[in-house]
């Protein structure tokens, strides 16, 4: 195996994916690798709940984009800082798939690092469906962080 040169840590908001990107920023310190850090966000559907028929807020169709920013900030200003310092970058994709977008990415990565279930789910699975997805049609290797 070549060396670790690229990581791909895929967040969501949820403690499994704040436990694999700190993992991952480790992984990359201890390497001297580059870390992206990949959010996703799908445009918001038009309001369901009382008043119908309401306009929604000047900002409702940005909220979801600037969630994921803000979470993605959140997230990162949490990492102590390294001597070499880590190269982080972060990504946030829109509309897409969370699995796809990260096994589009596993293309050009040497190592893409999941946690083992986001916000979705059932609390007992082991697994949950995009680190599955990923895992199973990632094209480089894939690290998943149990909490």
């Amino acid at each position: 195996m070549t060396g670790i040169n690229q990581i791909v840590v895929g967040v969501d908001g949820s403690d499994h994916s704040r436990k694999a990107l700190l993992w991952a920023y480790d992984e990359a310190a201890h390497h001297g690798a580059s870390l992206t850090v990949v959010s996703t966000w799908h445009p918001p559907s038009l309001p369901m709940s009382p008043p119908y028929g309401s306009l929604p807020p000047d900002d409702y169709s940005s909220q979801p984009r600037m969630a994921a920013l803000a979470l993605l900030e959140q997230f990162t200003a949490e990492l102590v800082p390294t001597t070499p310092a880590v190269d982080v970058r972060t990504s946030v994709e829109e509309g897409k798939n969370p699995a796809k977008v990260l096994i589009e990415r596993s293309r050009e990565a040497d190592l893409v690092v999941v946690g083992s279930r986001g916000h979705g789910g059932f609390a007992g699975m082991l697994l949950g469906s995009v680190t599955n997805h990923v895992v199973a049609h990632a094209e480089c290797p894939v690290v998943v962080v149990r909490s």
